[in-house]
């Protein structure tokens, strides 16, 4: 048995970032734990929340997305449907499906949401976490990474 596997071993501690950078969204922060040397590979983040909310309304034109909630508790609208997600339970949005998501906890949560294919997708987290807030609902920046903005993030309690 051979321990040269053509993929390099990747470890990345929990609550660590695969480049051992800081990426902020304001009320979250986003830990890469795989990127992909292109855009046809899979990029998995983790985003932790220490404040209530989530993105705007949007879709990936290339890209499924998969979520699975590790802590706290999260809603989701997926389409027409609305899903509550508590640790442990996953998600899939299929792309092209305009999809919308929060934290809703008191406390911190955390979801691992994975890109397939990562298409512009990290790119876009670099661009957006320099601004320590949400991404801009702006359509030409969120055009610009493979997606189309469709509404507001999700008004909740």
């Amino acid at each position: 048995m051979s321990d040269s596997p053509q993929t390099p071993i990747l470890h990345v501690a929990a609550d660590q970032d695969r480049f051992g950078e800081r990426h902020s969204l304001g009320i979250s922060r986003i830990d890469f734990k795989l990127t992909p040397n292109d855009g046809d590979g899979i990029l998995i983040i983790e985003n932790t929340f220490h404040a209530r909310g989530g993105p705007a309304r949007h879709l990936h034109h290339e890209q499924d997305e998969w979520f699975c909630a590790i802590e706290g508790e999260f809603i989701f609208e997926v389409g027409v449907h609305k899903y509550h997600l508590k640790p442990g339970d996953s998600l899939l949005g299929p792309r092209g499906v305009p999809h919308v998501w929060a934290f809703i906890g008191e406390e911190r949560g955390k979801i691992l949401i994975a890109f397939m294919p990562a298409g512009h997708m990290e790119a876009f987290f670099r661009t957006v976490t320099q601004a320590n807030a949400m991404p801009q609902q702006d359509p030409a920046l969120w055009r610009a990474h493979g997606m189309e903005l469709v509404g507001p993030p999700l008004a909740f309690d």
